[in-house]
């Protein structure tokens, strides 16, 4: 039951809700790895190869694996039970991670690089999205809703704070395989305590008629236009960590990476903390244009940028500006999805964000090579200038649908009808 609320919903009223803790701790303990993964893999391979363009690739088949795969373990997850996913999906991520490492210091060829990626990254497991959904059962009509979506939003930041510092002084002043090593364990170790938390995983149906109850959430038309536009911020996350890996190393100076990386991620937490205080009169959809639109001016500026001092506040900026519009996409999703349907929305956006991040890995990679040192950054500035236009354009999908055209709003509700 969610806890009684006022019209002014905080985080103090959200972290007081009975048994969030329970999930919480672990399930930030079981994310923390996931922003390691790609700036592991990067240093890793770029060390072993000498190419930021064969770096950004492997890292980028890791992406396009867990962007497929992540939507179908989502719908299995609302199906069976987390923690049914859960268990063999960590497993299954260790001994493929361990063997991406060994190959990678091996100097296997390419396409045996490729090979041991398509597993690493299938199996990443989804902690993030199955959190928003233990809050979306636990907050089921409350207007905490967005509060969580804020608060979620801020711990994928602080994550990608701690992340890339651990990643890259394990890389840098440990061992160029530390990284990845490190990543593997705690996925392992994270997603066993999180999914040892049985008591607050939604509920799975008794019966076997949610498969045909319930739709896949790719069906909705709203949740097809927030995946492009997450695919736009997905573009940021990738450019980003490339461009300024590459940056870094031009000046001499490969362990100033993960402080410019930290700090774009910091302002994307600052503002996400910001977001989720204010009681917002703006509809989400006004707002995800807004927010949205500042991000892309924020990013066209990033390629120009000539000093360290200019390209880490132009980096503060371009973060202040993500955690607005994943804030709202994620609330979106609240009115558009069927509870039973919600991990599996939650998946394709995450789904999304990875894919636009390994496509703007491999091509940022690529322009770093051969192109001057920051032609990464024309990654992001791109990215999101098309993911605004397809988002200005189609709006009006990210509108609710009325309660009469809804097929499968619950288990057993509805029989599915046809709608003219």
């Amino acid at each position: 039951m969610a806890s009684t609320v006022t019209s002014r919903p905080g985080y103090g009223q959200l972290l007081r809700t009975r048994g969030a803790w329970t999930f919480l701790l672990p399930g930030f303990a079981a994310r923390q790895p996931f922003a390691m993964l790609t700036i592991s893999i990067v240093l890793l391979v770029q060390h072993t190869t000498g190419s930021y363009g064969t770096a950004g690739a492997v890292a980028a088949v890791t992406g396009v694996s867990m962007a497929l795969f992540a939507p179908f373990t989502g719908r299995l997850a609302d199906r069976h039970g987390q923690r049914a996913v859960l268990l063999p999906g960590v497993l299954v991520h260790a001994v493929a991670a361990f063997s991406l490492t060994a190959l990678a210091l091996a100097g296997a060829p390419l396409w045996v690089l490729f090979a041991a990626a398509v597993p690493t990254g299938a199996s990443v497991p989804q902690v993030g999205p199955m959190v928003r959904a233990r809050w979306g059962v636990k907050l089921q009509g409350s207007p905490l809703m967005p509060t969580a979506a804020a608060f979620e939003s801020v711990t994928d930041e602080l994550t990608f704070v701690f992340g890339p510092l651990l990643a890259t002084a394990l890389c840098t002043a440990v061992d160029p395989a530390a990284g990845l090593l490190t990543e593997a364990s705690l996925t392992l170790v994270g997603g066993l305590l999180f999914a040892a938390q049985k008591s607050t995983q939604p509920s799975v149906a008794a019966d076997g008629h949610a498969r045909v109850k319930h739709a896949s959430a790719l069906r909705n038309p709203g949740v097809r236009v927030l995946i492009v536009t997450f695919l736009g911020i997905g573009s940021v996350f990738g450019g980003m960590q490339v461009s300024l890996a590459a940056y870094s190393e031009s000046i001499g100076e490969p362990g100033l990476n993960g402080v410019l990386y930290g700090t774009f991620a910091a302002g994307n937490m600052l503002s996400g903390i910001v977001c989720g205080a204010i009681a917002w009169k703006v509809a989400p959809r006004r707002r995800l244009v807004l927010g949205y639109a500042a991000l892309a001016v924020a990013a066209s500026g990033l390629w120009a940028a000539d000093s360290v001092i200019v390209l880490a506040g132009l980096g503060l900026v371009v973060g202040m500006c993500i955690a607005p519009a994943l804030i709202t996409g994620y609330t979106l999703v609240e009115s558009l999805v069927p509870q039973g349907a919600r991990t599996e929305a939650f998946t394709w956006l995450t789904g999304a964000v990875a894919l636009g991040q390994a496509a703007a890995v491999t091509v940022a990679g690529q322009l770093e090579d051969r192109l001057w040192d920051g032609a990464g950054f024309l990654v992001p500035t791109a990215g999101t200038a098309l993911a605004l236009v397809t988002l200005v354009a189609l709006r009006s999908r990210l509108a609710a649908q009325a309660p009469s055209r809804t097929v499968a709003r619950g288990v057993g509700h509805r029989v599915p009808v046809t709608v003219d």
